[in-house]
């Protein structure tokens, strides 16, 4: 029979307890524990841990969310230490067990994590030569390490890692003198090495977070209002008392069933009669941009600014001007989001695919009143994501629910769930305009970019769950540095970029893979190109010109190169009689102007009667400075192409005036295995500069790129994303 187990925000709040939660360490692997594990993260033993029998345990605050980091980290430390990377254990995400390292986001998993690792590995490797030169009577320098061995040159004499620690800690600071290797002298950095979630992966054995179970768990779904901003007027339990097991949740505005076997949680989910009141909240997304531009500005920001723009605008003789805008949209995760929580009054285990799970802890202790202390955030593998996606309101939305029930919840998501309520990535409109000058270089440009107000810290999103709840958790947006890269790269005397940062935003929105530098980019890259056209200029010669980094230049170089660009300008010579026309485009990017120099060429495929477009093939120059693992930045850089392309020809989250209809593949079409190109992939490796990460980057310049190849094959300028078949057709018509 179901129960009608509604909550007052008084009643919940007031089980809060004050509990340390008890340290027992993830499944498996971990070969030494301990329950006063130190967390510093200027402490060698925040990150490494050996054990008595040598065995080398590295303990990560950063996740790997496919990008390959479980392989690189192990490389960085092996070689610092002479092992071989599969001996070493990892631990991840765990706040128990780990440092907190901030969010794995901006690509910093490398540029960031991997360089601690690197430093605690090289204090370790220091601390454990001078402690073997002590046991065997032998000057450090002449000493050798190698698998997990400290030997002497000369003699026989030697000593295991475990056997010079006996079980100890390290004790030791990060020493930011102690030696690191050489490149020069690199045998594990650099190379390829195999990531080892492959093989469970491959072979269905890995346990993702949508697998993991925990005895006595319930499983659980939460029903969503019918729109955004309606409230919870009343349920009707009996609705579902004749589905086994049922059990219904209510706390204010937050309504959720659990039951012992999915499939009735399922049932009643659908079943589970309730009244909510009329809301009619949002703009509907043909008026996204309208309402964008007619916002309320909470501030304005001087992005970039060199010269007088304004004046050598109004004294030039022809000025260029466009608008360009970029869409909500979807995380569109392929797996629905999903966690599995264990709370009580004096503690909380939440088993989350978060990529911020130390960021979240305080969050979650803040809604179920408890000490930051008494909850424990646990990463376990989720369904890709590249920014928060509802991987964290499922968690929150367990939370609330094992609080209530008394036993652990497991919450999944359903398609129409994910793809309804995640948070979006946010709109852009950003205005440009600019003029080239009697030599053809460009003399003045000026951005003018419309966003949603930034707070680039994860957890100023709002968790459904806990607001339905009327429960208190950190308020606000969080939509990563989405005015990085409206400023153009090239050596422009006078050149200014305005970003009006404005109040509100159609539907709730967070990070989404390189945060508002596509649309940026986009815009950018295509009026260079623009520019490039009006100067009656080759695209490729004409950036080569006005770029002065020789980095920069190197990887349009060798774009230009692997891809075979004849010089000419754009658009091509366009015979009216053939059914698809065919062109090629560019684009480049210095990443947020500091970090990745990425080049990339198109070739596009135009079909005249359906207004389709077709990439066929793509060209990618990418410098990310010192690469740890080729294999795993060929496979980031390839994934950013993929995602990016499939973002510019197809997503776009689409709602009417109360709720987001695109909430299945139907309505929200995403890249096909039909559709992918041809990727050919140039990595520069520069081991004596700092490495840059590579999570995000290439994605950067890819739809400016298919928007000049649109351009090159048919002489007509789309300038809002996606490019679908319908705004390409009707541009060939002439109605654009």
């Amino acid at each position: 029979m179901g129960a009608d187990l509604r909550l007052s925000r008084r009643r919940l709040l007031g089980a809060g307890g004050c509990l340390l939660v008890a340290l027992v360490g993830p499944r498996g692997g971990v070969r030494a524990q301990n329950a006063a594990r130190v967390l510093a993260t200027d402490q060698v033993d925040g990150f490494l841990a050996i054990g008595r029998d040598g065995g080398v345990t590295i303990y990560s605050g950063k996740v790997d969310l496919g990008t390959g980091g479980r392989a690189a980290w192990r490389q960085i430390v092996a070689e610092e230490l002479d092992l071989d990377p599969a001996r070493i254990v990892l631990v991840e995400g765990d706040t128990a067990l780990t440092p907190d390292q901030g969010p794995t986001a901006g690509s910093n998993g490398i540029p960031v994590g991997g360089m601690q690792f690197r430093r605690a590995a090289a204090t370790a490797r220091a601390a454990l030569l001078k402690l073997a030169a002590a046991k065997l009577g032998v000057a450090e320098a002449g000493l050798t390490m190698a698998g997990g061995v400290v030997g002497a040159k000369d003699s026989p004499a030697r000593v295991g890692f475990g056997d010079l620690l006996d079980g100890k800690a390290f004790d030791l600071k990060l020493d930011p003198q102690a030696p690191l290797k050489k490149p020069a002298d690199y045998r594990i950095v650099g190379k390829a090495f195999a990531r080892p979630d492959l093989p469970g992966k491959l072979t269905g054995q890995h346990v993702y977070v949508h697998d993991f179970k925990v005895p006595g768990m319930l499983h659980g779904r939460v029903i969503r209002p019918p729109t955004v901003g309606a409230r919870l007027l009343s349920v009707d339990a009996a609705s579902v008392a004749g589905i086994p097991g049922v059990q219904v949740v209510r706390i204010e505005n937050f309504l959720a069933v659990a039951a012992p076997r999915e499939w009735h949680a399922v049932r009643a989910a659908r079943d589970l009669k309730a009244q909510w009141s009329n809301a009619a909240t949002l703009t509907g997304s043909d008026k996204v941009f309208d309402t964008m531009r007619a916002a309320k500005v909470a501030r304005e920001e001087v992005l970039s600014s060199r010269g007088d723009a304004a004046a050598k605008l109004a004294a030039a003789d022809k000025v260029l001007a466009a608008t360009y805008q970029w869409p909500l949209q979807s995380h569109a995760s392929l797996g629905p989001s999903c966690a599995v929580a264990e709370v009580t009054a004096e503690r909380a285990t939440i088993w989350t695919a978060s990529q911020a799970t130390h960021k979240y802890r305080g969050v979650f202790a803040r809604f179920l009143n408890l000490p930051p202390a008494g909850v424990r955030m646990i990463y376990l593998d989720g369904a890709g994501c590249y920014g928060m996606n509802g991987h964290d309101d499922a968690a929150a939305d367990a939370a609330l629910m094992s609080r209530a029930l008394g036993k652990p919840v497991r919450v999944q998501w359903m398609r129409e769930d994910e793809h309804g309520w995640d948070p979006k990535g946010p709109a852009q409109l950003l205005d440009v305009r600019g003029a080239v000058d009697a030599q053809g270089k460009i003399a003045a440009w000026e951005t003018e970019a419309w966003l949603p107000v930034n707070t680039p810290n994860l957890p100023g999103v709002t968790l459904l769950g806990p607001d339905d709840a009327g429960l208190s958790q950190v308020k606000g947006q969080s939509s990563g540095l989405t005015h990085l890269n409206a400023d153009p790269p090239y050596a422009i005397a006078d050149m200014r970029a305005l970003i009006h940062w404005i109040e509100g935003s159609a539907l709730r929105t967070s990070n989404l893979r390189a945060p508002g530098k596509i649309g940026n980019v986009l815009a950018v890259e295509c009026f260079t190109d623009e520019l490039a056209a009006a100067a009656k200029a080759d695209p490729l010669a004409f950036r080569l010109n006005a770029l002065s980094q020789a980095r920069g230049q190197e990887v349009l170089r060798r774009m230009g190169a692997r891809m075979g660009w004849v010089a000419r300008p754009s658009p091509a010579a366009i015979d009216p009689n053939v059914a698809v026309l065919k062109g090629r485009g560019l684009a480049y990017c210095h990443y947020k102007q500091r970090e990745n120099f990425v080049a990339i060429g198109m070739e596009v495929e135009v079909e005249r009667a359906s207004g389709a477009i077709r990439v066929t093939r793509v060209v990618c120059a990418h410098d990310c400075g010192q690469i740890v693992n080729p294999d795993g930045v060929l496979a980031q850089v390839e994934g950013n192409i993929l995602q990016t392309i499939s973002r510019t020809l197809f997503e776009e989250t689409t709602f009417d005036t109360g709720r987001v209809t695109s909430t299945d593949w139907a309505s929200y079409p995403i890249l096909t295995f039909l559709d992918a190109p041809k990727l050919e992939i140039e990595l520069i490796d520069r081991p004596t500069e700092p490495p840059l990460g590579a999570g995000e980057a290439a994605a950067a310049p890819v739809a400016a790129a298919i928007g000049n190849a649109v351009f090159d094959a048919t002489g007509l300028r789309l300038r809002t994303v996606p490019f679908t078949p319908a705004r390409m057709k009707a541009a060939l018509a002439g109605r654009v």
